[in-house]
C-alpha cells in the first residue's frame, strides 16, 4: 500500500516559504483533511471592518467573525489557487492585516504550473485577535522566501489529553478505530507541516474487541493541529474495490472527541461504495467565515469566467439556507444534489459549476458556503467510491485498466496478466440497494471548487473518486482501457466527465501519483476528440460531435445543440486551464454556437433549439452550411419569415427579439448556450465577438441573480 501513496507528505513551511520536496520513501498512509469548520452564522453582512486588499498584494481573503465573543489565537487554514507566474519557484509570500499588521504565515504548497510558479497551497495562520462581528482581510505579497521550520510532533496534542476514535454497533458487534492510538504507534503521514499547523492523515479498518477488522468499513481522521485546539475530520468508508461481497451496513455510530460523545446516529444505512465524513474540534472552534477574492480566484483561470455583476438574490441566498435541513443533509443523504441524476429538465446542479457553488463564487455568502461544503461533503453517499486495497488510493485504469461496472465478467479480462479485473459482485441480489443513481451525463461538480478554497483531502479525494469513476464506468473495449477514453457515452456525459477530468488534472498535487494517470487520461482523450475532429479532412463542417449517440433525435439525423453546448463549455475549461491540447478543439468546435448567431441562412431567434438536424438520413453525408441546417430544421412558415421580425415572433408565440428555448429561465437552452458563446467569443476573434454580440442583443434574458450556473460571459 505505501508504495503507491510515497510523496503524498509536503514538508512543512513557514513564514512564507514554500515547500517543494516529499521526502522519497516516507510511509504515507490514507488522509482526509480540511480547513476551519464552519458555524452557523448571521445572513446579514458583517458590519464593521475593511474588506479591500492593501496595495501591491497579489490576492487577500476575508476573515469574517461569526462569534458572539472576542476570539484570539484563532487559527486558520485555507486553499489559494495563484495565476501562473504570481509566485515564482523560489519566491515566499507575506501576509498584512488591513491596518498593515504582518502575519506569519505557513505555506504548504501542493502544485505548480509548468513554469514552476506556484498553482495551489495551503496557507495557515492565526488570526491575532477578532472581536464579535468584525471583518477583517488578509493581503497576500510576494516575498523572499523564509527558513522552513520543523513540524508540531503528535506528543504535543498526546501530552495534552488528545483522544477522537469512532465506532459503530453492527449486527451486536462492536468495532472501534481510534485516532490517538495511530498517533501513538506513529503510523501517520503528513498533509500539513509546520509550526503554525500540521495536520496528520491516519487510516485503520474497524476492529472487534480480540483486534479483528471488519473487512469491509474502515476508519479514516485527519487531525490538524494548531496552538492548543486541534481539528478533528472524522470519515467512515465502505469502500474497498475487490473485497468480496460488498453490501450496505445498517449500524449505529458513535464519534468521541477527548472521551465525550459528540455524534451519533442510530441504525444508520451506510450504503456499498460509499463514505460519510463528520469534522469536529477538540478545544474551542473558531467562529469565523472565510472570503476568497472572487475577482482573482476567476482571473487566474482556474474558474470559467463567472460574470462579477450579477449579484445573487438575497431570496436565492436565503432558499438554499431554508433547503439546507432535513435528512438530506446527514451522513447518507446527497444534500441538493439530485437523488436520481438521470432526472430531467433543467435543475441547478447542472453546469461548469452547480448553482450553489456559482452563488458562493460570486457572492462569497456564508449560507451558499454551507450548502456548497455540505453537499460536496454528502457526495461521498454515492456508490462511486472504488478504494483500491493494494494503494490505499481511488482505483487507478493504470493499475487495473480492464476494471469495469458495465459489461461481462470477460471483459475484464486483461491480456498482459491473464487476470480478471471485475469489481466483486454484491452478496445478494439486494445487498446493494441504494435510492440514489449517478451517473456521468447529470454529474455536479462536487467537489472541485471546495477543495480549491479549503485544501481539505476529503475533497481531493472526492474529486478523484468522481473522475476515475467517470473513466472506468464504461466497457474497458469502448474506453481503450488505460486510456480511459470517454467518447461512448452521451455528448452531455462526456461533456462532464472531461470538465472532472480536467480539474483533477489540474489541481491533484504534483506528488500524487494519480496526476500523471489524470494528465495521461485527459492527453489520451483530447488527442481522440483532434484526431477524430480537429485534424481528420474528412470531419464534419458545422464543429457537432457526431459519434456515439449524438445522432439520437430524428430518426439519426438530428443532434441536441444544448448538449454539444456543455460540451464545448467543457473543452474551454479545460482550455483555459492551461492543457494546449485542448485549444485546437476548441477553435474547431466554436465554429457551431458562432453559426448559429449569424451563419448565412439561418436566424439566430432558433438558435437554442431542442434539436436540429444534420443530415437528410442516417445515410446521408452531413450537412456543410448552418443554412442547410437550419432550413432543415424548421417549418416552411419559419422559413419564409423575416429571422427576428414580428411575424416570426407571432409564430413563435414570443416577444419580439426572444430566443426559444425557454429563454427568461436561468436552466433554459439559451442559457445552456451562454458558456460556449462565451468561449467562442474569447477564441473566435471577430466572428465569436459578433456572434456574443447577437446573442446579448435577445430582448428577454434569466434573471441571473436567482440561479447562475451559466452565468459564464467572455473575459475580453
Amino acid at each position: 500500500m505505501l508504495r503507491f501513496l510515497t510523496g503524498l507528505i509536503l514538508l512543512g513551511c513557514t513564514a512564507g516559504a514554500l515547500g517543494d520536496g516529499f521526502p522519497p520513501g516516507y510511509p504515507v498512509r490514507l488522509p482526509a483533511a480540511g480547513a476551519v469548520t464552519l458555524p452557523a452564522v448571521s445572513a446579514r453582512p458583517v458590519p464593521n471592518g475593511s474588506t479591500a486588499a492593501l496595495a501591491g498584494a497579489i490576492t487577500s481573503i476575508g476573515i469574517d467573525s461569526t462569534g458572539a465573543e472576542a476570539q484570539s489565537g484563532v487559527p486558520v487554514t485555507v486553499g489559494q489557487v495563484f495565476a501562473p507566474g504570481d509566485v515564482p519557484r523560489g519566491a515566499g509570500l507575506a501576509g498584512k492585516l488591513d491596518d498593515g499588521t504582518g502575519v506569519a504565515l505557513q505555506i504548504d504548497a501542493k502544485a505548480r504550473h509548468a513554469d514552476g510558479s506556484l498553482r495551489h497551497a495551503l496557507i495557515s495562520f492565526v488570526m491575532p485577535a477578532l472581536k464579535p462581528g468584525q471583518r477583517r482581510r488578509l493581503s497576500l505579497f510576494k516575498a523572499a522566501p523564509a527558513a522552513s521550520a520543523a513540524a508540531l510532533t503528535p506528543a504535543i496534542l498526546l501530552d495534552k489529553g488528545f483522544g477522537a476514535d469512532v465506532s459503530v454497533v453492527l449486527d451486536g458487534q462492536a468495532y472501534q478505530a481510534s485516532a490517538d492510538a495511530l498517533l501513538r504507534k506513529g503510523d501517520a503521514a503528513l498533509w500539513l507541516a509546520g509550526p503554525i499547523a500540521t495536520e496528520w492523515l491516519l487510516t485503520a479498518p474497524l476492529t472487534d474487541a480480540d483486534g479483528k477488522p471488519h473487512p469491509h468499513l474502515a476508519a479514516h481522521f485527519a487531525v490538524r493541529a494548531s496552538g492548543d485546539r486541534a481539528r478533528v475530520d472524522v470519515t467512515l468508508e465502505n469502500d474497498w474495490a475487490f473485497e468480496p461481497a460488498p453490501r450496505n451496513f445498517i449500524y449505529d455510530a458513535r464519534v468521541r472527541v477527548a472521551g465525550k460523545t459528540v455524534w451519533q446516529r442510530a441504525a444508520l444505512t451506510h450504503y456499498h461504495h460509499a463514505r460519510w465524513r463528520q469534522v469536529f474540534w477538540w478545544g474551542a472552534a473558531p467562529q469565523l467565515h472565510v472570503r476568497h477574492d472572487t475577482a482573482y480566484l476567476i482571473a487566474s483561470r482556474a474558474l470559467p469566467n463567472y460574470d462579477q455583476s450579477v449579484v445573487v438574490s438575497e431570496a436565492a441566498l436565503g432558499a438554499l439556507q431554508r433547503a439546507w435541513s432535513g435528512p438530506k443533509t446527514e451522513p447518507m443523504g446527497v444534500g441538493l444534489a439530485t437523488p436520481y441524476m438521470g432526472t430531467t429538465g433543467g435543475r441547478p446542479d447542472i453546469g461548469l459549476l452547480p448553482g450553489w457553488s456559482a452563488s458562493y463564487l460570486l457572492s462569497m455568502d456564508p449560507r451558499a458556503r454551507n450548502v456548497m461544503l455540505g453537499t460536496a461533503d454528502l457526495a461521498g453517499s454515492w456508490s462511486a467510491h472504488y478504494r483500491d486495497q493494494a494503494t490505499g488510493r481511488p482505483v487507478s485504469l493504470a493499475e487495473h485498466p480492464y476494471m469495469t461496472v458495465l459489461g461481462h465478467p470477460g471483459d475484464t479480462r486483461n491480456p498482459a496478466t491473464g487476470k480478471r479485473e471485475a469489481f466483486p459482485e454484491c452478496a445478494a441480489a439486494d445487498a446493494c440497494k441504494t435510492p440514489y443513481q449517478h451517473d456521468a451525463s447529470h454529474q455536479p461538480a462536487f467537489a472541485y471548487l471546495p477543495y480549491l478554497v479549503t485544501g481539505d483531502y476529503y475533497y481531493l479525494e472526492e474529486l478523484q473518486f468522481w473522475a476515475m469513476w467517470n473513466s472506468f464506468m464504461s466497457n474497458p473495449g469502448y474506453r481503450e482501457a488505460s486510456k480511459g477514453l470517454l467518447k461512448s457515452d452521451q455528448v452531455r456525459g462526456q461533456a462532464w466527465s472531461l470538465r472532472t477530468l480536467g480539474e483533477a488534472a489540474y489541481i491533484t498535487p504534483d506528488a500524487d501519483p494519480l496526476q500523471a494517470q489524470f494528465r495521461h487520461m485527459l492527453d489520451a482523450n483530447l488527442d481522440w476528440y483532434n484526431s477524430q475532429y480537429t485534424h481528420a479532412p474528412d470531419a464534419n463542417r458545422l464543429g457537432v460531435l457526431t459519434h456515439g449517440f449524438a445522432l439520437g433525435y430524428d430518426k439519426n439525423t438530428g443532434i441536441a445543440p444544448w448538449m454539444d453546448d456543455f460540451f464545448t463549455a467543457a473543452v474551454g475549461h479545460v482550455a483555459e486551464l492551461g492543457f494546449t491540447a485542448a485549444r485546437p478543439l476548441l477553435a474547431w468546435k466554436i465554429a457551431f454556437p458562432i453559426a448559429r448567431m449569424r451563419g448565412p441562412g439561418a436566424c439566430w431567434i432558433t438558435g437554442a433549439q431542442y434539436s436540429l438536424k444534420v443530415r437528410d438520413s442516417a445515410t446521408s453525408p452531413f450537412y456543410t452550411s448552418i443554412g442547410q441546417v437550419w432550413q432543415a430544421s424548421n417549418t416552411p412558415a419559419m422559413r419564409e419569415m423575416a429571422c427576428a421580425g414580428a411575424d416570426m415572433a407571432q409564430l413563435l408565440k414570443l416577444q419580439v427579439g426572444e430566443m426559444t428555448g425557454y429563454s427568461s429561465t436561468t436552466t433554459g437552452f439559451p442559457s445552456n448556450l451562454q458558456p460556449a458563446l462565451a468561449y467562442a467569443a474569447d477564441m473566435g476573434g471577430k466572428e465569436g465577438v459578433e456572434a456574443w454580440k447577437v446573442f446579448s442583443s435577445r430582448t428577454v434574458k434569466p434573471d441571473y441573480a436567482n440561479g447562475p450556473q451559466f452565468a459564464i460571459i467572455p473575459r475580453q
